[in-house]
């Protein structure tokens, strides 16, 4: 049982930055998928970004060039940088994990979830 933990939440400003993190209970580095996952109040949960073992990523359209998936396998953690904010990126956060050596994107069926950590962006 993996278990995940979020940080790194607050209330910015548009165009502000923020950086995630996730703090893995073990080692993910082994067949992981991970990712983060987004959702705002009256909205559907939205896949934001992923990052395979292999290393590869991939993004939502609506953050790209934006924010950046990392993972720091020494510490088991993840990351999410968030830079050039806007209003709607406001909403709930999610790290979430499954052990999955192929591609890794939203479409998976995620096993693990931290408990969220909430960003909110002001006009």
């Amino acid at each position: 049982q993996v278990q995940l933990v979020e940080s790194g939440g607050g209330s910015v400003r548009a165009g502000g930055s923020l950086r995630l993190s996730c703090a893995a209970s073990e080692y993910t580095d082994s067949g992981y998928c991970m990712g983060w996952f987004r959702q705002a109040p009256g909205k559907e949960r939205e896949g934001v970004a992923f990052i395979g073992r292999d290393g590869i990523t991939n993004y939502a359209d609506s953050v790209k060039g934006r924010f950046t998936i990392s993972k720091d396998n020494t510490k088991n953690t993840l990351y999410l940088q968030m830079n050039s904010l806007k209003p709607d990126d406001s909403a709930m956060y999610y790290c979430a994990a499954v052990r999955n050596g192929g591609y890794c994107y939203t479409g998976l069926r995620f096993k693990y979830w931290g408990q969220g950590t909430q960003v909110t962006v002001s006009s």
